[in-house]
């Protein structure tokens, strides 16, 4: 059997998980789903996810400081920031915080697996940004 790539989840709000999880878990596997930046850097240490999906705003640590961490320790991980931030200096942020996927949350039905898929494959995505 191939094996699925390998996501960690960084999300503190409990429905948007809980939304993408179904959205992601029947096409790749979702090692472990964290609330906090703190823990989105030690659990991606630890497991070696292919890709690490990384809410902005989070306790602890925010999601452009747990990704520069993560580039730091030496992690693999593609990043993808998942936000409600439609702002393109955000968005460029994002990018240049080593980001390979900026998705909105409103747009995540529609945007999140093809972030997902174009970030394996080592190619940027912007959720379209309606500002």
């Amino acid at each position: 059997m191939e094996s699925r790539p390998r996501i960690l989840l960084a999300e503190d709000h409990a429905g948007i998980r809980e939304r993408v999880l179904r959205l992601l878990e029947r096409q790749f596997e979702i090692v472990a789903v964290v609330s906090d930046g703190r823990a989105v850097v030690d659990a991606a240490i630890e497991l070696e996810p292919d890709l690490v999906i990384t809410d902005i705003l989070m306790p602890e640590m925010d999601g452009f400081h747990a990704a520069e961490e993560l580039r730091r320790r030496g992690s693999q991980a593609k990043v993808i920031f998942l936000t409600i931030q439609q702002d393109e200096d955000y968005a460029a942020a994002a990018l240049d915080n080593g980001g390979f996927a900026y998705v909105l949350k409103s747009r995540m039905h529609l945007d999140l697996v093809r972030a997902v898929r174009q970030a394996l494959a080592g190619h940027k995505f912007v959720s379209p940004l309606a500002v």
